[in-house]
């Protein structure tokens, strides 16, 4: 059975925050396999948490995405600093936010996706922590997808952001820990302890519990879609939100989910019609045709191939309807947002063309493949 680096510290295997003044960035995944928050864990280990710090969504989880949030006051009197404001310098803690602090404890669940954005927030924690001589310590937790099977290019310069600020794969098999040990060996920064996780194997299924580390990430099978699902959010359609099963269902008042589902065929995967109508966020209200994404065979589905296969295939189909977002991304006005998502143009190019996106796709796993070999110096757990 796994234990996270959180779980290592609650079986007091880890004695080196003992005694420290700790700043905690976590959310309400951040808790062991019997559900203590790492708050109660780190206060436990003998830890003093002098403020509190969190990510996108809050330390609580209750805003939408892209929602500022604003600061607060934990039960215990310290300050709860937020990570995602109005700019993308708000995205940085700032030297007053971590005064007096020797420890900067980072503990965030991602989901194996390079635009689920607490790994981009832990990197830019470890950056402006280092600047200060203040180390970052990571408690590490597994990567849901696995740790072998990538997909989709890595981004390159010109389309970095908060949905990728290194250039990685979408899908990355990589733990949060890993990831940080890359963008510091990429830094040239030292400053930085990772509490490795016992006993994970990178080639097994999830065997934890699941809390939902963000609002619209609420089951695993929510994780299993969204390196593909995600890629939604770059267009017109609705991705699911204001529904119970975000990225798994999607479509609009003028996709035909029936014709969809006819036409585009994904291995490991059902693709079911349906109509749906979002309480909140796009079309809200409105009766939208469209599928939801079963998947039957983790092992065969590869979700960025198959979005984006689906999202061809509505282009083709609704020409005059569909349409790419042009409205702010992350921070982001210059570049659309399906660009940033997919880490260059060619996806969106390839589908106004009308044309084989089998071809980018192919491409793009050359590109995933030298990522591969790169990133053999930063793993910590074996392959």
């Amino acid at each position: 059975m796994t234990r996270t680096g959180l779980e290592r510290v609650a079986r007091g295997e880890v004695t080196s925050l003992r005694g420290r003044r700790v700043g905690l960035v976590a959310h309400p995944a951040s808790v062991t396999s019997t559900f203590e928050h790492a708050s109660s864990v780190l206060t436990r280990a003998g830890a003093e948490i002098v403020a509190y710090f969190g990510p996108e969504h809050g330390f609580g989880g209750e805003a939408q995405d892209m929602i500022g949030v604003g600061d607060a006051r934990a039960p215990d009197g310290a300050p709860i600093h937020t990570l995602y404001g109005d700019s993308f310098a708000s995205l940085s803690p700032t030297p007053a936010q971590l005064a007096g602090i020797d420890a900067l404890v980072i503990d965030l669940q991602d989901v194996g996706s390079r635009y689920y954005t607490f790994v981009w927030t832990a990197a830019l924690c470890l950056e402006a922590a280092s600047a200060l001589g203040i180390t970052t310590v990571i408690l590490d937790r597994p990567n849901p997808l696995g740790g072998v099977v990538m997909e989709g290019a890595p981004q390159r310069a010109g389309y970095r952001s908060f949905v990728g600020l290194h250039d990685v794969p979408v899908r990355h098999a990589m733990t949060i820990g890993e990831i940080v040990t890359m963008v510091a060996s990429l830094r040239g920064i030292d400053a930085l302890e990772v509490v490795t996780m016992d006993g994970w194997d990178a080639t097994r299924g999830w065997e934890l519990p699941w809390v939902l580390p963000s609002p619209n990430m609420p089951t695993l099978d929510t994780a299993r879609v969204y390196p593909g699902g995600c890629l939604i959010e770059g267009t017109n359609l609705s991705e699911g939100r204001g529904t119970t099963r975000p990225f798994e269902i999607f479509g609009a008042p003028f996709v035909d989910g029936r014709a969809l589902a006819r036409d585009v065929v994904i291995e490991g995967a059902v693709l079911r019609p349906l109509t749906f109508s979002p309480t909140f966020h796009k079309h809200a209200k409105m009766v939208c045709g469209g599928v939801q994404v079963h998947v039957t065979d983790e092992a065969r589905f590869a979700p960025y191939a198959a979005y984006v296969r689906m999202l061809a295939a509505i282009a083709r189909a609704h020409r005059g309807d569909f349409a790419w977002r042009t409205e702010r991304y992350e921070f982001v006005d210059h570049v659309p947002a399906i660009d940033l998502l997919c880490g260059g143009p060619e996806v969106r190019e390839a589908i106004d063309a009308g044309a084989d996106v089998d071809a980018i796709l192919d491409a793009e796993r050359d590109a995933v493949a030298r990522f591969g070999e790169e990133r053999r110096a930063w793993l910590l757990y074996p392959r």
